[in-house]
């Protein structure tokens, strides 16, 4: 039987996204039965020695990538970033304490709402005032003296920004910890783990399908949440994951494997400095186009602009319109910008095909020819 050439279009979604193709292309062929193993993915008993060595392969390939130092536990767990913005304060900020959060958006402002739910919370910077165009710089931070944690945003999704740079949090409140929600460019780039106290991460950006969610938390949150295990339910416990290996209950088993082999993927790139020329390179092009005559006009300033969710708008809403239902018919799905800003919204994560860049590039620069 001849093979089947299936039609994909280029996929902008901010998440879930695209997948790396030779990864898609191997979860197809395995699905059924794994090699060796008779079963598929989706049947095998997450306390199966099948399944142990592929969650301890994921680790050690996540660790690798990320050259995370043996003082750090990997967590795979449930319920997305949205869960972290909870747990992360359920387990760190102790009574009495204060949290810093840094506000730098939709997403880092959903997380502060969660906060204040638990304990008390210092806003430390907002760029609220500016439409969250721009990413706080080190000399507008107020932090708290003794914080429980530093939380930042890394990139923000909705608004196209990302830092450049993480900020400095201990010079003025000693050994603080920073925690970063780092869900839509985790692994898009170098991350200094040792710089972090806690990262976590939604897979269905940079690292796989929806439903898995990375921890990267030291030894020292850890002990710090175990003392606060017996107030916690059981399921929202760093200590209780970390001890468990993340097989305390039913772990999202193929999620895990799918992410394993975007590991792999990324490995075989040449790592986290090699994805990040390539994700520079893309973004280039994308923001040129975008800056050439001023008839497309991005939203986030140039000092914050992010690699992953390339933002924009057009002169109004009518254009817009007809530039998302033209793009659409030309095979660019997702550009549409979140309806909390409205705009246009070209993610280009780790596996969006540098091909489609230019490809968008092209019809920006025709639909400004005919619409301009």
């Amino acid at each position: 039987m001849p093979a089947t050439t299936v039609h994909r279009v280029y996929n902008f979604s901010a998440g879930p996204a695209v997948m790396p193709l030779p990864v898609l292309e191997e979860i197809q062929r395995d699905l059924v039965a794994l090699p060796g193993v008779g079963m598929s993915i989706l049947e095998i008993s997450h306390r199966s020695k099948t399944f142990e060595s592929i969650l301890a392969q994921a680790e050690a390939d996540v660790r690798t990538l990320a050259a995370i130092p043996s003082n750090y536990r990997v967590l795979f767990l449930q319920g997305g970033a949205s869960l972290q913005f909870s747990m992360v304060p359920m387990n760190l900020l102790g009574a009495g304490q204060t949290a810093d959060y840094i506000d730098t958006g939709s997403w880092a402002n959903k997380a502060i709402s969660e906060a204040k739910k638990v304990g008390r919370v210092n806003i430390a910077a907002t760029t609220k005032a500016d439409h969250y165009a721009r990413i706080p710089n080190q000399s507008e931070l107020t932090l708290t003296e003794g914080a429980a944690f530093v939380h930042i945003t890394s990139n923000n999704t909705i608004e196209g920004t990302q830092y450049q740079g993480l900020p400095e949090v201990g010079a003025d409140s000693g050994d603080v910890p920073l925690v970063s929600d780092s869900s839509s460019d985790m692994f898009s780039r170098p991350i200094d783990v040792a710089r972090h106290g806690l990262i976590y991460a939604g897979a269905q950006k940079n690292m796989g399908p929806a439903g898995l969610t990375l921890v990267i938390i030291g030894d020292d949150l850890v002990r710090r949440a175990a003392e606060k295990q017996s107030t916690l339910p059981t399921m929202l416990s760093y200590a209780v994951h970390a001890e468990n290996t993340s097989l305390y209950n039913t772990p999202p088993a193929f999620a895990v494997y799918a992410l394993g082999l975007v590991m792999k993927w990324l490995l075989a790139q040449g790592g986290l400095g090699a994805i990040r020329s390539i994700n520079e390179r893309k973004a280039a092009k994308l923001y040129a186009e975008i800056d050439r005559t001023g008839f497309y006009r991005g939203t986030a300033q140039s000092d914050s602009r992010s690699l992953m969710n390339v933002t924009f708008r057009l002169a109004t809403d009518e254009i817009e319109a007809l530039f998302v239902k033209e793009s659409t018919a030309a095979g660019f799905d997702g550009l549409k910008g979140h309806r909390a800003v409205g705009g246009m919204r070209a993610s280009i994560y780790n596996a969006f095909p540098e091909a489609g860049v230019d490809a968008l590039v092209s019809f920006m620069r025709n639909f400004e020819q005919r619409r301009g």
